[in-house]
């Protein structure tokens, strides 16, 4: 499988490949839930090699570690998931 880190810089600067529909889904720990944004709700914060930003409904920004990121979509195609995390 490949690294999300990997994927989400390729979206971010392969022009060709980003240039489709993407959504990112994280889980919320809140909602206990997956909670899918738009890619164009999704920044990178300077330096920070280990999260995204993510911009909420109502207009502010909170970060997502990148362990969280639990699947990406394409064109409404499911094209990266997370393993499930097994009980230990």
């Amino acid at each position: 499988m490949q690294p999300i880190q990997d994927l989400l810089h390729r979206i971010q600067w392969d022009a060709d490949f980003g240039r489709a529909d993407f959504v990112i889904g994280y889980l919320d720990h809140v909602a206990h839930s997956i909670v899918r944004v738009p890619w164009r709700r999704v920044r990178f914060a300077r330096g920070e090699h280990f999260a995204i930003d993510v911009q909420e409904e109502e207009g502010g920004w909170h970060m997502v570690p990148l362990h969280r990121v639990r699947e990406v979509w394409r064109d409404g195609e499911l094209i990266w998931q997370r393993e499930p995390e097994t009980p230990q």
